[in-house]
């Protein structure tokens, strides 16, 4: 995808499935263009997305992604921002 995009992995199937969450994010990251970035929104029950995700996504995609974990937001869940260098 040619822009910067959240995408929302915080409910209904993600809120209990750690593997769903780290495969849609996978999916989301290998859809983003070089020099975009995706905000993969986490359930809140998961905890930080830095304690199971950056680590799935290092795996992945090596070194060409940059994670940044943002913050929690307002509706409880997690928001960790992916870049694609």
């Amino acid at each position: 995808m040619k822009k910067d995009r959240s995408v929302s992995l915080e409910y209904d199937e993600y809120e209990n499935n750690i593997e769903l969450v780290v495969k849609d994010a996978i999916d989301a990251v290998a859809e983003t263009e070089s020099g975009y970035y995706v905000n993969l929104v986490t359930p809140s029950n998961l905890g930080n997305p830095d304690d199971y995700l950056t680590e799935a996504l290092q795996m992945v995609f090596s070194n060409s992604i940059k994670t940044q974990f943002i913050d929690q937001c307002g509706c409880g869940g997690y928001v960790l921002r992916v870049w694609k260098n």
